[in-house]
């Protein structure tokens, strides 16, 4: 409820974490980005010396074929190899209780990356173990509630602020999530990571995480807020 009206909304935002090696100079492919008008956050990779990772986004998953697909082909991406693996891709969701609906789905993840103060971030997918899905659901709030209580104490500290994305059938290995962990330095969101992983959810319920994609934001680009757009 917000201002006594139930809120609803058929919209969410779409969001897509590519990666590229042989990647030698970031600032042309920066400019690039910039020249393009899309939104986004080009990483460069702290695992990979000649990495990147570009992180788009849109309301409209047409976006992704119809604009940056032909972006990538033509621009200086396209002499850069490409690293499946790394490929990430998710909706924003809401689990009901979000003050603002809207602000939720579209406009807070965007504000999230894009914020030059938060420059590092720590990507992820991951898949839970099938049998999470029989438990009762009041066991299953009661499993998360622990996991959000560590992320949402990280955030409050502003050490590390987190996107979290449905990817059901929206990725090539079938995982269930794609989590990002964005903040002003690298150590807090590995110490999130660490702390998470004594959580009912982490140790006793999860099938798979990762490949972990890590990098620090060379270019952040976004738009005015697209929540009362159409």
């Amino acid at each position: 409820m917000r201002g006594g009206v139930l809120q609803t909304s058929d919209r969410r935002l779409f969001m897509q974490l590519l990666a590229f090696g042989n990647a030698d100079d970031t600032r042309s492919l920066a400019g690039d980005l910039e020249e393009s008008g899309m939104e986004g956050v080009l990483y460069e990779d702290v695992n990979d010396p000649r990495g990147i990772g570009l992180l788009t986004w849109s309301d409209n998953p047409d976006f992704f074929v119809e604009k940056l697909r032909p972006f990538l082909r033509s621009s200086g991406f396209g002499d850069l190899s490409f690293k499946p693996a790394y490929t990430m891709m998710g909706r924003t969701y809401s689990i009901g209780y979000e003050p603002n609906l809207e602000d939720w789905l579209l406009d807070r993840p965007r504000k999230v990356v894009a914020d030059s103060a938060w420059k590092w971030s720590i990507w992820y997918p991951l898949r839970r173990k099938g049998e999470f899905n029989s438990l009762p659901p009041d066991e299953q709030m009661t499993i998360l509630r622990e996991h959000g209580k560590i992320g949402r104490g990280f955030g409050e500290a502003d050490l590390a602020h987190d996107i979290r994305l449905a990817s059901f059938g929206l990725d090539q290995n079938d995982n269930d999530f794609v989590i990002g962990l964005i903040g002003k330095e690298l150590f807090p969101l590995s110490a999130c990571i660490q702390a998470m992983r004594k959580t009912q959810q982490t140790s006793h319920h999860m099938q798979e995480m990762g490949p972990f994609f890590t990098g620090r934001a060379t270019w952040q680009k976004v738009c005015p807020e697209i929540s009362g757009e159409r």
